[in-house]
């Protein structure tokens, strides 16, 4: 079922502009500056948003020159998924059978 990891994760993706992020870092690795182009956001709350999605394990960073450079960690949402999945069988069995405990 889910773990502690999956909940930060899915806190971090909770928030609209840190999600768009990740669907922005899904198609390519992206510098601050692309990403405040991108978002429109500006630069210290976009930081501040990668601090989160970093601190999840979402993105991690690569420094180019004077640049960081931001890209996603699709094991992560692959874990996450993976969780949702055996959730989604779990709830499938309950409805399946319709258990259900009595008062």
């Amino acid at each position: 079922m889910l773990t502690s990891v999956d909940t930060e994760v899915i806190r971090a993706l909770a928030d609209p502009l840190r999600l768009r992020i990740v669907e922005l870092l899904a198609v390519e690795t992206l510098c601050t500056t692309h990403l405040v182009e991108e978002t429109g956001a500006r630069q210290t709350n976009l930081s501040n948003h990668l601090r989160v999605l970093r601190e999840a394990g979402v993105v991690e960073t690569e420094p180019c020159g004077r640049f960081t450079y931001y890209k996603l960690c699709p094991a992560v949402l692959e874990a996450l998924a993976g969780s949702f999945t055996e959730l989604a069988a779990a709830a499938r069995t309950t409805v399946e059978t319709d258990r259900k405990r009595a008062c």
